[in-house]
C-alpha cells in the first residue's frame, strides 16, 4: 500500500456502516487494516458478497472465533503487532470478549483504541439500539432537514453514519495515532454518531446564535427556503441546483438565465420575496430540458450543476478528468479523496473470498503448525 499513513497498522473487529467507513478511509490512505470477522458470519454488510461491499476495500480479512479463549489471545497478539484498535459494539461488549481497553492498553500502552457507537459510552440512551436516524434526531440535526411545510427528511445515512460518525473516527484514529507516535501514549477514542452530528451542525449553530437562522424548516438561506439556493425541475424532468449566494454570483445567474430585468429579484436577501422569486425560477427553469440549462449555466460563476444520479455522475467530465470514481473488482465506486502530492494512494483492491489468515498469523510471529492447528480446531479461518 503507499499513502500518507503507510506503516500503521490497524485491527478492525467486523462490524457493519462507520466502522467500516473508517477502516476504509484508513486502508484507502496506506494504513495496513487487519479486519477481524467471525468464522461462518455473513460477510460483506447487508448485501453478504464482500467481493462489491466497497466499505471493506484494501483489507486483510481472518476470521477468528471470539467466543474462545484461544481466539481472543489471537486477537490480543494482533493487535498487540498494531498501532490501532476500532471496534463498533455497544459500550461494555468488549469488555466481556476481554478486548477493552484496560487489557488492550495495558498490554500495549501506545495503542490508539477507537469505539464507535450512536449513542457514545455512556448517558442515558447508552445502552439501547438505534440507526443513523435516531442518533441525528437527537443531535437537533435532523430537525433542519425538509422543505417548509413537510416533516422532517432524512439525508439517508449521511449525517450520522458516516460525517458524524465514520469520518470522525477517521480523524480521531490519525490525530491520536499521531500524538502516540509523539508521546509513545495510546488512549481510547470514544466517537458518538450523536456528537459528530451535532458538530457537523456548528455553522448553523453559528448562525442561529447570530440570530440569521431561524428553527424551523425550508425558511432559512441553505435549507431551501431561499429561490437562489434550491433544485429545479427541467422540461425533460431532470433537475438542476442553484446556490449563487453572493451578489456577484447572483449576478452572474441572473444575467445568464434572463432574470436581470426584472425588479423582483433585485431583492436578494429579503425573506418575504422568497416564496415568489421561486416560483418564478421554477417557471423559468421547466421551459428547457438539464442539458440545455448546461449549454447556458455550466463552467461560469452561476453557481450552477446538474442533479446527476449514481449512473450519471461517474460519466459527467469533470468527474472522468478528476478520476473521482475507480473501478475495482467490477464495482464502480469513490476513488480514495483527498489527494495527495508526495503520498500519492493507490487503486482500492476489492476483499476476496479468501481469508488472509496464514499470511496475518505468520506475520506476527505464529509457527506454521501453530496456525495449521489453530485452523484445525475452528479458532481461526
Amino acid at each position: 500500500m503507499s499513502g500518507p499513513l503507510a506503516g500503521i497498522r490497524v485491527v478492525e473487529l467486523a462490524g457493519i456502516g462507520p466502522a467500516p467507513f473508517a477502516c476504509m478511509m484508513l486502508a484507502d490512505h496506506g494504513a495496513e487494516v487487519i479486519r477481524i470477522e467471525r468464522p461462518g458470519a455473513k460477510k460483506g454488510g447487508p448485501g453478504g458478497d464482500p467481493t462489491k461491499d466497497i466499505l471493506l476495500r484494501s483489507r486483510k480479512v481472518i476470521a477468528v472465533d471470539l467466543k474462545s479463549a484461544d481466539g481472543i489471545r489471537v486477537v490480543r497478539d494482533l493487535v498487540a503487532s498494531a498501532d490501532g484498535f476500532v471496534e463498533g459494539f455497544r459500550p461494555g461488549v468488549a469488555e466481556r470478549l476481554g478486548l477493552g481497553p484496560d487489557v488492550l492498553l495495558g498490554a500495549t500502552p501506545r495503542l490508539v483504541y477507537g469505539r464507535m457507537t450512536g449513542w457514545g459510552q455512556n448517558g442515558p440512551y447508552a445502552q439501547a439500539a438505534g440507526h443513523d436516524i435516531n442518533y441525528i434526531a437527537l443531535a437537533g440535526a435532523l430537525h433542519a432537514f425538509g422543505r417548509a411545510g413537510e416533516k422532517p427528511t432524512p439525508p439517508i445515512n449521511m449525517v450520522g453514519d458516516f460525517g458524524g460518525g465514520g469520518m470522525m473516527l477517521a480523524f480521531g484514529m490519525v490525530s491520536a495515532l499521531l500524538h502516540a507516535r509523539t508521546t509513545g501514549q495510546g488512549q481510547v477514542i470514544d466517537c458518538a454518531m450523536t456528537d459528530g452530528a451535532a458538530l457537523l451542525m456548528s455553522m448553523i449553530w453559528s448562525f442561529h446564535g447570530q440570530g440569521l437562522w431561524r428553527d424551523a424548516r425550508g425558511v432559512n438561506l441553505l435549507d431551501t427556503g431561499a429561490h437562489f439556493y434550491d433544485t429545479y425541475a427541467c422540461a425533460d424532468g431532470e433537475y438542476v441546483a442553484i446556490g449563487a449566494i453572493e451578489r456577484q454570483f447572483y449576478a452572474v445567474l441572473r444575467d445568464k438565465a434572463g432574470l436581470a430585468a426584472d425588479p423582483a429579484f433585485d431583492r436578494q436577501m429579503d425573506p418575504r420575496s422568497w416564496p415568489a422569486l421561486k416560483e418564478k425560477m421554477a417557471a423559468m427553469f421547466a421551459t428547457k430540458t438539464r442539458d440545455e440549462w448546461c449549454t447556458i449555466l455550466e463552467h461560469g460563476d452561476a453557481c450552477f450543476a446538474p442533479v446527476l444520479s449514481m449512473r450519471d455522475a461517474p460519466k459527467h467530465p469533470h468527474n472522468v478528468a478528476r478520476g473521482t470514481f475507480v473501478e475495482a473488482g467490477g464495482v464502480v465506486q469513490p476513488a480514495p479523496a483527498p489527494r495527495y502530492s508526495r503520498t500519492p494512494t493507490t487503486t482500492p483492491r476489492m476483499a476476496g473470498e479468501n481469508s488472509d489468515m496464514e499470511d496475518v498469523l505468520a506475520g506476527i510471529g505464529y509457527a506454521t503448525d501453530s496456525i495449521a492447528a489453530l485452523n484445525a480446531g475452528g479458532i481461526v479461518a
